[in-house]
Order: structure tokens, then sequence, then C-alpha cells
């Protein structure tokens, strides 16, 4: 039901469930705080922890063992508490709100989205899903080192020579040594940005292939480059990547969701930030 999926009434459900949860905790403090029990339901938990861990059920005097350490724990954290040692400690404060937030993160796993949410939230994020275009094409470098103030009128020479060959047109003859490779296939733009520069990638992006073409210029000097195919960019439809739509629209969810539990609590605050001075000064200017 699209209801079990509105923002709002999680951010109801779980408002309720902390404040079930806080009214419980002081309600076992008060009652009587010099008491301590160890439930049914504690000792289930003891040991299936207990089994988890070591594959077996606890012997009796292992049992009786992992009873003794929550007892003493429980004495320690209440003696804790009341000695204030919980307060103003960032890793307890830090915990607290992991624990908090963990409300939040567990509703919106619950939340399962339909075919057609899936789909919106593919098309309105299409640039997380996006394939990368991809590009085929041999080049030739030549070294501005070598070939000093004749480099554009070598470049020009040299086009006219590959075009002339065409595709068969043997590239490692003519240009200088590189250390790169002469032919890159099936190559991500990604990768070409990383291997040869934005400037080369970008100017790629923009050759039609069939022919020689340059000089097209990279951090190490010009290039002439023949572009045998290339693959555009494109946007998978849903069949092909539903595990990964359905994963990110679940961390879009649980952010939304972690929003919309911070902003209602912070309703019932008022929020005062006191700026140093010279930082008052800075943020008037």
């Amino acid at each position: 039901m699209k209801i079990l999926r509105e923002p709002l009434l999680h951010f109801l459900v779980l408002g309720a469930a902390i404040f079930a949860v806080y009214q419980f905790r002081t309600r076992h403090r008060t009652d009587n705080p010099g008491q301590i029990v160890v439930t049914q339901g504690t000792l289930v938990n003891l040991d299936i922890g207990f089994s988890r861990t070591w594959q077996r059920p606890p012997s009796p005097e292992e049992l009786r063992g992992l009873v003794r350490d929550y007892i003493r724990e429980e004495a320690a954290y209440r003696e804790a508490v009341a000695m204030g040692l919980d307060r103003d400690d960032t890793i307890i404060r830090r915990r607290l709100r992991q624990k908090l937030e963990f409300l939040a993160d567990d509703l919106a796993s619950r939340a399962e989205p339909t075919e057609a949410d899936l789909e919106k939230f593919l098309r309105k994020h299409a640039g997380l899903f996006e394939s990368e275009a991809r590009f085929s094409f041999r080049q030739v470098y030549l070294n501005p080192q070598v070939h000093g103030a004749n480099l554009d009128r070598d470049a020009a020479l040299l086009l006219t020579e590959l075009r002339r060959a065409g595709p068969q047109a043997n590239n490692s003859s003519g240009g200088d040594p590189f250390l790169l490779p002469q032919v890159f296939q099936d190559a991500p733009l990604a990768e070409v940005k990383q291997t040869l520069g934005d400037e080369f990638a970008s100017a790629l992006s923009g050759i039609p292939p069939g022919q020689w073409q340059g000089p097209v210029k990279s951090g190490y000097g010009p290039h002439l480059v023949f572009v045998t195919e290339r693959r555009e960019a494109r946007l998978p439809s849903l069949a092909e990547i539903r595990e990964k739509v359905h994963r990110e629209w679940l961390n879009a969810m649980r952010v939304e969701m972690t929003d919309k539990f911070y902003d209602g609590l912070l309703s019932r605050y008022t929020i005062k930030v006191e700026l140093p001075e010279d930082k008052k000064q800075a943020q008037v200017r």
C-alpha cells in the first residue's frame, strides 16, 4: 500500500517507538533502582549470542559466567550513569546518536518500492546509472622537444600521409616513441581522461570515426588520432540494473528518513550558535 511508504507515517512510527522505549527505560530504572533482574529473555539472548560466536550452546558453567558478566555490566552501567560519567563524553554521545539513527534506518529498510517507484528513481537520477561513453582508437604522438619550431608543420605533413594511407596506416612509423599505448580498445571515457587528460578526452568525444584527425593535444603534446569505434553513453533499462537501482533507492530513502527525523526532532528546540566576536565581525562584512 502506498501509505506504508509515506515518510511522514514512518516518522510518526519512529517517534512513537522512541517514546515507548524511553518510557520503558525510565520505568525500568525507577521501579527499584537497587535491584538487578536477569529476565528469561536476557538469558535467551545470552545463550543465542554465545551460540552464534562459538557455534555451540554454552555449558552450564559458561552460562553462569555470562550471567555474572551481565550483572557486573549492569551494575557498572548504573553506577557510571549515577556518577554522571556518561555526560560530555564524545564517544558515548556519538554512540547514542548512532543507535537513535538505527531506528530510522530500520524503518527505511522496511519500505519496499514498486516497479514504478524504481523506474521514476532511475529517470530522476540518470547520472548515477548512465554508462560511460567508450572509445576504440589509434594515436600517433609527436614529441614537442624533438620537433621544436617545426612541430606544427611536421604534424600537418604526417596527418596528410596518414589520411592518404587511411585505416591501414602504420601508426608505429612517422611518430615519436611514447610510453603509453598506441592502440586503445573499448576504453571508457574515464580511462582516457586518466591516461591522456581532460583536454584530449574532450576533443576525442567530437572526432568522427573513420578518418585520421588532429592534432589533438594532451599533457604530453600533440597526437594524431584515428577513431575506429565510439559507443555513446546510455541509460540502461531498469531490467538491466534493477538491483543497483533498488540499492540506491534504499540509500536515498534512508537519507530522506534521517533528514525528516531530524527536522521533526529539531522543531522542538530553539537553536542558538554563540560565535566568537571575530567570527561575528567576519559575518557582518
